[in-house]
């Protein structure tokens, strides 16, 4: 991303007296927040994760002075909201630049799925899903249940009832898809094997 120059240069030090009076404690939260966001950007694969935390930082100092008059709350989700809007400007630019290099192109392209591939698929999937702890089964299918809008008043009502966040529900959900995939991939691979 690249960095904004048009910022006034007294910004950045409203910005740290923003965050804390104390100019010293105002530095820790800034050094704490911007290793956090580069976490965030690194998460989320993105190319620059240390000049993403920048651009973050140097979008908040220019509103450094309407934050000190009107902003309540907790200072550190001001900067992961920024984040995740430059995360969402950061995916829509790389959408528009797909690189073709590296994609493999068959030679002769399959003009009929195999449905025996399917129902082995399906038989693995059934299978997988009995395997995970019942809490597990159940969150995955409530998570996966509705779709659109209903999927999203779904989501927040779970994290809700579990007493999390919405990026903490979609952190576990993730690990418990890649636990799923990977015993569908075992299976798979356990029945090519007796073939």
């Amino acid at each position: 991303m690249p960095r904004n120059s048009d910022i006034p240069p007294d910004s950045f030090n409203e910005l740290l007296a923003w965050l804390n009076p104390d100019r010293d404690s105002a530095a820790r939260m800034y050094e704490e927040i911007r290793r956090d966001l580069i976490k965030v950007f690194g998460w989320n694969k993105c190319v620059d994760p240390e000049g993403m935390a920048d651009e973050t930082f140097d979008r908040a100092a220019k509103k450094a002075r309407q934050l000190k008059d009107s902003f309540e709350g907790n200072r550190k989700l001001f900067f992961y909201g920024v984040a995740n809007n430059l995360i969402k400007e950061y995916r829509k630019t790389v959408r528009s630049y797909v690189s073709l290099d590296e994609v493999e192109i068959a030679e002769s392209p399959p003009t009929n799925f195999d449905e025996e591939t399917a129902e082995v698929r399906e038989e693995c999937l059934r299978i997988c899903l009995l395997e995970l702890k019942v809490e597990k089964r159940d969150l995955l299918i409530a998570y996966y249940a509705k779709e659109k809008r209903a999927k999203i008043d779904q989501r927040a009502e779970m994290a809700q009832r579990l007493g999390v966040s919405i990026e903490t529900l979609r952190v576990r959900m993730c690990r418990i898809r890649s636990e799923l995939v990977e015993c569908i991939e075992h299976c798979l691979d356990g029945r090519a094997m007796e073939k």
